[in-house]
């Protein structure tokens, strides 16, 4: 809870420290979070794998949109609480396709069934643009009704303390649920169906109230995203969107909560300010993938201790791959503005240096660093590694 309580405190003074300028990426922070806690809680407390959990997000996006139209034609219902009650809405329509999913103990029949069900909607979102709005997307103005307390949710920071109260009360729901019997039983579900149907419960119930639960939150974000960006297409219902969630679960990691809140920080990092500096941002996101994957089996959030341990018994073996990286990623640099160059030029901005891909040196510098970085790599397992005292 100590960690809660200062990530709270993080999040409230995060506007004056960072600027109204940060507002936005703070409050799709607070969304993705509660996106991947939805996930965390699906796969990490209950060990069902889903290949489709973009369709609750996208479900819980449409609901929104659809409840802020309604408040638009004279609905008199509060629009802070249209993220809640899209919810509720995600849940219910959770409960008959989450039965059909938890039917089959085996791990893969459930990942299988989700992702027809993710697919099956897609297309349907597709087929109905009337319904859907296709690829233009449905449109709604989250200030319509009458403002309660001063709350119009017109200016950003309205939205931020919308958002932020939402992450709150879903950090704590979460942490609570998993020390409730439903969540041991979760646990146990994972570990041993088994012996939980010798005690006299039954594992497919336990599942099945386990998947509309995340659902639910799903659903919760994906409605606070339709009332942030006031405007949902039928990308939000795309298989894309369903990896993305999975992969940045993972890097977080599925052994505690903190896996499901970096892994949320890190998916707006990785697709609004990476990708606004770099247009091979998919490349880097798949290698810190794998790399996490393989240096890290259970993620940032239980590997980093054992990380920040190693790099301090082998500070050269560290340096060595810094300097690795960081001559790899301006290659790689280089490399797309290759394809680039007959439009934008050859010059390239990589952490404060100009590159030039047409300039042989430059080429060869990064080889050269590139190389260094292998030989103190190799220097460092020779040697023995520093022991504390």
């Amino acid at each position: 809870m100590k960690a809660a309580w200062a990530l709270a405190a993080a999040l409230l003074l995060a506007p004056a420290l960072l600027g109204s300028q940060a507002l936005g990426l703070l409050s799709q922070m607070g969304i993705a979070v509660i996106l991947c806690l939805s996930f965390w809680l699906l796969m990490g407390q209950g060990g069902m794998v889903s290949f489709g959990h973009a369709l609750y997000s996208g479900l819980g996006a449409f609901v929104a949109i659809y409840g802020m139209r309604a408040i638009e034609a004279g609905a008199a219902w509060p629009m802070a609480l249209v993220p809640l009650l899209a919810a509720l809405a995600v849940a219910a329509l959770a409960w008959p396709l989450g039965w059909l999913a938890t039917r089959h103990d085996s791990a893969m029949v459930f990942a299988m069934i989700t992702l027809g069900l993710g697919e099956l909607a897609w297309a349907v979102a597709q087929m109905l643009p009337g319904i859907f709005g296709g690829e233009a997307g449905i449109a709604a103005d989250r200030t319509a009704g009458s403002t309660r307390g001063g709350l119009s949710l017109g200016p950003a920071w309205q939205v931020y303390l919308l958002v932020l109260t939402y992450t709150a009360a879903t950090l704590a729901l979460v942490w609570g649920l998993t020390r409730t019997a439903l969540g041991r039983l979760l646990n146990a579900v994972r570990d041993n169906p088994v012996r939980v149907s010798f005690m006299g419960h039954d594992p497919r119930r336990i599942r099945h109230v386990g998947f509309v639960v995340a659902a639910f939150f799903a659903g919760l974000a994906g409605a606070l995203a339709a009332l942030f960006n006031e405007i949902v297409s039928t990308e939000v219902l795309s298989s894309h969107r369903s990896a993305m969630v999975l992969v940045f679960t993972l890097i977080g990691g599925l052994g505690s909560m903190a896996g499901g809140v970096i892994g949320g920080v890190l998916m707006v990092l990785a697709t609004v300010l990476l990708s606004s500096w770099t247009p091979a941002w998919q490349l880097y996101m798949g290698l810190a993938f794998v790399g996490v994957l393989l240096l890290m089996p259970g993620g940032i959030a239980g590997g980093w201790r054992s990380m920040v341990g190693a790099a301090l018994a082998r500070p050269l073996g560290a340096l060595a791959l810094a300097l690795g990286a960081l001559a790899a990623g301006a290659l790689l640099e280089m490399a797309y503005q290759l394809r680039l160059a007959s439009t934008l030029g050859p010059q390239v901005g990589f952490l404060g240096l100009k590159l030039d891909a047409h300039a042989a040196g430059h080429w060869c510098t990064g080889l050269a660093v590139l190389g260094l970085g292998l030989a103190l790599w190799r220097l460092a397992l020779r040697r023995p590694p520093r022991t504390t005292p």
